[in-house]
């Protein structure tokens, strides 16, 4: 990075929170803002789905140059280009290799849009290289992972944003701020939830060759090594154990998250689990197309349920959280908030809005992190989302062993050789998990 780049990125005036600039004003704006050299240059590894829209939405930032696009994918690395240059922006650099990637030492930030189980060793990378790094959620695909990467941070000093979005949303902090007031009383229980209609069974599909234009040894990775099958790549990896973990980190660490949040905890004492494929019990998917958790923080329980191919969840909500109280209930989800009494002991809230992208907010408040040097001030910071993606692997370990399972923090282990067998994956096709 030359001086004058270096320079402004410590010491640029502060654009405000949440302002953002219509696509088509961006080209006239970054002639205005900024200079050819006082830019904030982003490379994105993983350009499908989430990874470009982080990168459309650093894009409506004035100062924001994408300078590289990482993936296995020909066919998308040349799609996503096309879509920059319509927005009115040089072609970036491509590779299909994210450590030659890293090498280039103008990228500021690099943004992890991969499938969970690259997300460690990217991270690690691009810390060793001197990156800053907005890392999608789940923060890892592993208990072992996360912990990883939180000692990788720690050493290294770059800033990270995970992409736990919700935090900079304005509604999701006045319902917490409400929360706060007291006046729901005493919390007893707390729930959080996913129902998704929209998403349903994935039949079966035979093994087929690998399609032109994708390497797919380098998209399996660290993952065991199998013939290609399509259920397996683009969107539905999410449902398998070796590249993600399903629902729970889908949709869960969003929600769970504002749990954790909202009543200052982040460790639970235990967590039960059970469901199963209870939908498509013949289907492809390996992850519980159906589950409950029970977590007890030992003055409050938190229920996680989940289901797939029903949408009517609790409070007539598709997806969500709600605070019981002893007078009251406060529901939260993506679309606004409200208070329920309980036998009129306190006023009824009706249904406040959402009113902002959160997306938008997310990045501009990881940029105004990073210009000023206030990692304190981090919406969704390495802690934070280490923090929920613990909680939700440790539902699905309780799934999966079918136990009771306890974390001793101070450890970093559970009570039982079941549990623990889960916590570190087993890497492969000569990948070897970072030391840290």
């Amino acid at each position: 990075m030359n001086s004058s780049r270096r320079d402004f990125l410590k010491t640029a005036s502060v654009i405000a929170a949440g302002s953002v600039l219509p696509v088509d004003l961006l080209a006239e704006a970054r002639k205005r803002k900024a200079g050819p050299n006082d830019k904030i240059q982003i490379g994105l590894i993983g350009v499908r789905s989430q990874g470009y829209s982080n990168l459309a939405s650093f894009m409506k930032n004035p100062e924001v140059e994408c300078v590289a696009l990482c993936d296995i994918d020909k066919n998308l690395l040349a799609s996503r280009t096309a879509d920059i240059e319509k927005l009115g922006f040089a072609a970036p650099k491509h590779y299909s290799d994210y450590r030659k990637m890293l090498d280039d030492k103008d990228i500021d930030i690099v943004i992890i849009g991969t499938p969970d189980h690259w997300h460690c060793l990217q991270f690690v990378h691009a810390q060793e290289a001197g990156k800053h790094v907005y890392v999608e959620k789940p923060m890892g695909n592993s208990i072992a992972e996360i912990n990883i990467m939180r000692n990788a941070a720690r050493k290294h000093g770059k800033m990270v944003q995970v992409g736990q979005w919700q935090r900079s949303q304005p509604h999701f902090v006045d319902a917490i701020n409400y929360l706060r007031s007291g006046k729901l009383g005493r919390i007893r229980t707390c729930k959080a939830w996913s129902y998704v209609d929209w998403k349903g069974a994935v039949p079966k599909v035979a093994d087929e060759p690998v399609p032109a234009g994708i390497d797919y040894e380098s998209w399996l990775g660290p993952a065991p090594l199998r013939p290609f099958n399509m259920n397996r790549f683009h969107f539905t990896w999410r449902w398998y154990w070796e590249y993600g973990n399903g629902l729970m980190t889908d949709w869960g660490v969003h929600l769970i998250d504002y749990i954790l949040y909202g009543m200052g905890k982040s460790i639970p004492s235990s967590v039960m689990a059970i469901g199963g494929k209870y939908a498509f019990p013949e289907d492809d998917m390996v992850t519980p197309d159906t589950m409950t958790a029970v977590y007890d923080f030992n003055d409050f329980t938190m229920i996680w349920e989940h289901t797939i191919g029903i949408g009517l969840g609790n409070w007539r909500r598709p997806h969500g959280m709600s605070y019981i109280g002893e007078n009251g209930t406060l529901v939260l989800d993506r679309q606004g908030w409200e208070v329920v009494p309980e036998k009129q002991k306190i006023e009824a809230v009706p249904v406040q809005k959402n009113v902002g992208n959160g997306l938008d907010l997310h990045t501009r408040n990881f940029l105004d992190c990073l210009k000023n040097n206030t990692p304190e001030k981090l919406n969704a910071s390495l802690d934070i989302g280490r923090n929920v993606a613990l909680v939700a692997q440790m539902g699905n370990i309780a799934y999966r062993t079918g136990e009771k399972v306890s974390w001793n923090d101070a450890t970093q282990s559970f009570a039982t050789e079941t549990a623990n067998a889960l916590i570190t994956p087993v890497y492969h096709n000569g990948y070897k998990l970072p030391a840290y």
